[in-house]
């Protein structure tokens, strides 16, 4: 199984948001820290605003935040957010299934035994914990707490 980029970048962007709670986080910010484009970046960030994982604040001082704590944003709600549009296989798209063998086949059931699987695994846990401790990762990503 892989995760699309735009779901790599929400993650990272939610890190972020944490670990600098209660502050407002730039985009300029997480793009300099992560080395990813600004306009992906934006568009990551707009995405879950609409979704309701961040706040974010147009102007000068502008920034985003989380919308909730950490410890409340779920990171299997935040995949299968991410992920809405990427069907694992053809056949879990009954819009655009082509494959011939649908009726016959067995394999759909089983991968979706194993996608189940996999968002039960990311059920149990928050954005709060996918990080060590809010030090070390502001420290590897060059920032201070008081950044």
């Amino acid at each position: 199984m892989r995760i699309s980029f735009f779901t790599d970048y929400s993650l990272r962007v939610l890190m972020h948001a944490a670990v600098r709670a209660p502050e407002r986080v730039t985009i300029q910010e997480v793009a300099d820290a992560f080395d990813i484009s600004r306009h992906h970046l934006t568009k990551v960030i707009n995405e879950l605003a609409r979704a309701g994982f961040l706040e974010t604040t147009r102007g000068r001082s502008g920034g985003f935040t989380l919308a909730k704590p950490a410890n409340r944003i779920v990171i299997g709600e935040v995949v299968r957010f991410s992920e809405a549009d990427s069907p694992l296989v053809e056949c879990f798209d009954p819009l655009r299934n082509r494959c011939a063998v649908t009726p016959a086949c067995r394999l759909k059931h089983q991968l979706g035994e194993a996608l189940a699987a996999f968002y039960a695994v990311l059920d149990r846990y928050t954005v709060a914990d996918i990080y060590t401790s809010k030090d070390d990762v502001l420290r590897h990503l060059g920032l201070s707490s008081a950044a």
